[in-house]
């Protein structure tokens, strides 16, 4: 299969989406003429023109509200985010309307809209530009939220939520646009609610997402050498959560390691953590690891940032303080 770029996976999906369905157009912070903050839709303007390529004001509720109110009435907007924090300004539109419409409807309003948002730390953006909101995103009825950590997984569940009726949230991490992986050209799609097991073992379970998993690979590659096999979940979709594959890992392996980078306190881990205590208990040997960054905001200083981040050997320590191996 040839390899792309988790970017080029992205581009893919969305040049489908415009080829295929008269409905679906793209708005957002420098989508058109700059081509996107990271390069996402480079040329689209050239090739869609403005009515399904518009850049939009730095007004983040504003638009947000039209994507849905253009939803509402029938069309399949896309609409990308210049960083997730900056979703912070559009909380109104996206919570008490976006995903709340069609459950106040009674199902009479579909809310057919993709909000793509380049998210995490890592590329020293401080502290007002490197967030990770999507545990709060998750935590939302009506919402679905996935992150993908290979082209693969990206093409799969963009193609999904291109098709979903309810508004999705795609959360890309800023560190992984680049990321090369086997893409095929025949047709797939990745459902929206279900894990990936990327590493089979059977002496712990590593579980992450985004670009937590890989740090998870490579934790698990570093157990590897002293014999310890690990096998690493990629969650791939925060809401709805697949915790079934998780506990079925865990039921194998009677061991846990959570990987999230995003803040320790309240972070999405902390929900996994305590499904798997509350749905498997009986199965673990010792207590759930979890690694996440520091309570601080990130730091712009690059070694700063590094030490707030979760890396490898933070994950093997907890592995070794909580389980011995």
């Amino acid at each position: 299969m040839p390899e792309i770029t988790i970017r080029d996976a992205l581009q893919r999906g969305l040049r489908e989406a415009l080829d295929n369905d008269p409905n679906v157009y793209l708005m957002g912070e420098d989508i058109g003429a700059y081509g996107g903050a990271y390069s996402v839709t480079a040329g689209f303007l050239e090739d869609y023109g403005p009515e399904r390529v518009r850049d939009v004001p730095i007004s983040e509720n504003t638009f947000i509200g039209t994507a849905l109110g253009s939803a509402v009435g029938g069309l399949r907007p896309v609409v990308e985010f210049m960083s997730i924090s900056f979703s912070l300004l559009a909380f109104d539109q996206m919570i008490n309307i976006g995903a709340s419409i069609r459950y106040m409807s009674g199902g009479q309003f579909k809310v057919p809209v993709v909000i793509r948002a380049p998210t995490g730390a890592g590329i020293q953006l401080a502290a007002t530009h490197s967030h990770m909101f999507e545990n709060w995103l998750a935590s939302v009825p009506g919402f679905r939220v996935v992150a993908a950590s290979t082209p693969y997984d990206a093409l799969g569940l963009l193609r999904s939520a291109l098709k979903d009726d309810n508004p999705v949230i795609m959360a890309e991490h800023v560190q992984l646009y680049g990321k090369r992986g086997e893409v095929p050209d025949e047709y797939f799609t990745i459902p929206l609610g279900k894990a990936d097991v990327k590493r089979t073992g059977e002496d712990i379970t590593i579980v992450a997402f985004s670009h937590g998993v890989v740090i998870a690979m490579d934790a698990a590659g570093k157990l590897a050498e002293n014999g310890v096999k690990a096998e690493v979940i990629d969650l791939r979709s925060l809401r709805p959560l697949d915790i079934e594959t998780v506990l079925k890992s865990v039921a194998k392996t009677h061991r846990a390691a959570l990987i999230d980078e995003n803040w320790r306190t309240c972070g999405y881990m902390a929900e996994v953590s305590a499904q798997i205590s509350e749905k498997g208990f009986d199965l673990l040997d010792g207590p759930v690891a979890r690694v996440a960054s520091e309570d601080v905001p990130a730091p712009y200083s690059r070694p700063l940032e590094q030490m707030m981040l979760p890396n490898v050997n933070r994950v093997l320590k907890a592995i070794e303080e909580n389980y011995g191996i």
